[in-house]
């Protein structure tokens, strides 16, 4: 759906959620699906447990236009179990890395990088990108430290996510070549972490008796969903803040208030992505639409953050918004099991941002900033700013 700008949202949102909530729709690779965008129906069906995350066996609607692979279709998902009690057990044991306690002993280290990085962006001088210079590297160094590998294997890293959230960008060949190399790189840390286990999560999990198949699935889905979607979501949200200054302003005057804007941040974001697709094994009713089984049901959680069924001012950036039940992370089983971590580095980056650099700015006009095109995540292309 094109959209006014990269921090705008598609005007077709509105009279979806108001006239069509279920929607049939052609995935980027021609296939059919529905797009469900009202608050009420996304969230049921991302908790409903007969809607299932789509694999091969499902015969779902392929997302990307290659003919497999890709984050929504690909071994990854195959050796991680998607449902029931295994599911529940495989997050039990990552969750353990996600507590508030681990969270709170991880943030002085984030910031003290962050801190860093502002460093090295002072020195360059103004103008600068922002995506390149922060909002990039800080979640590659804090997700590789989380996983005991090296963030200077970070390209690496980049190209083999994007293949794994390509939707249009790459071949299949790109993606298949990608992957394999993805798989191989784990395979090998794997297999040194076994042999010299160190104080990060795969080594934790190796003693805790999680196979290697999955092991090496997990690796690659927290390197992936543990760097890209946060470094977009670092940049989105400053853009976000810079586009109306009175928002800069007000948090200058009241850091207080960071936490509820970031939620408010992840709230308002526009430029979410593609959403979430699940399938359906079985005949059931969404508002009021009947959807037969084998149908593809695609989420968009950005959409139905601006219902104003579910938020008052739903089109408005409100910085001290509370409660603020947001989708951006999905609901039910299968929400972000990241989402403390990635709450965390977004709090510590507008702290820091905030006391170093009160006069940041936009360099270009915020009509300006162009999307990042071709990937299931959405964010910027770059983020040029000034003090």
């Amino acid at each position: 759906m094109p959209s006014t700008g990269a921090l705008e949202p598609p005007r077709e949102w509105a009279w979806l959620r108001e006239e069509c909530p279920v929607a049939k729709v052609t995935l980027p690779s021609g296939d059919d699906a529905v797009l469900v965008t009202r608050y009420a129906d996304v969230k049921a069906v991302l908790s409903d447990p007969r809607f299932t995350r789509p694999s091969h066996t499902d015969d779902a609607a392929r997302i990307a236009d290659t003919e497999s692979g890709g984050v929504f279709n690909s071994e990854m998902g195959a050796a991680i179990p998607q449902s029931g009690e295994g599911h529940q057990r495989w997050r039990r044991m990552i969750s353990k890395w996600f507590t508030a306690r681990r969270m709170a002993e991880l943030r002085p280290g984030i910031e003290a990088m962050a801190e860093r990085l502002v460093d090295e962006l002072v020195e360059r001088g103004a103008p600068a990108d922002l995506k390149a210079g922060l909002a990039f590297p800080l979640p590659v160094w804090v997700i590789c430290d989380l996983l005991g590998v090296p963030d200077s294997e970070r390209e690496s890293f980049a190209y083999w996510s994007d293949t794994l959230l390509n939707l249009t960008r790459y071949t299949q060949d790109e993606v298949d070549g990608a992957q394999a190399e993805f798989v191989r790189y784990m395979a090998w840390h794997v297999r040194a972490k076994r042999a010299e286990p160190g104080a990060d999560l795969l080594s934790e999990l190796i003693a805790e008796g999680m196979p290697d198949a999955m092991l090496v699935a997990t690796g690659q889905g927290l390197l992936v969903a543990g760097h890209e979607t946060t470094a977009n979501m670092i940049c989105k949200m400053v853009a976000m803040l810079l586009a109306d200054r009175q928002c800069w302003e007000r948090l200058l005057a009241d850091p207080s208030l960071v936490r509820t804007a970031v939620e408010e941040s992840l709230r308002f974001d526009a430029n979410a992505g593609f959403g979430m697709p699940r399938f359906l094994g079985e005949e059931l009713e969404i508002a009021g639409t009947v959807l037969p089984p084998g149908t593809t049901v695609v989420c968009s959680m950005a959409a139905a953050n601006r219902d104003e069924n579910a938020f008052d001012g739903a089109g408005e950036m409100d910085l001290g918004r509370s409660p603020n039940p947001h989708l951006a992370f999905g609901a039910g089983a299968h929400s972000c099991v990241g989402q403390a971590l990635a709450r965390t580095e977004l709090q510590a980056v507008l702290d820091v941002l905030l006391r170093r650099l009160p006069s940041l700015e936009l360099a270009v006009p915020a009509e300006r900033l162009d999307r990042l095109e071709g990937l299931a995540v959405g964010g910027l292309r770059e983020l040029p700013v000034r003090w």
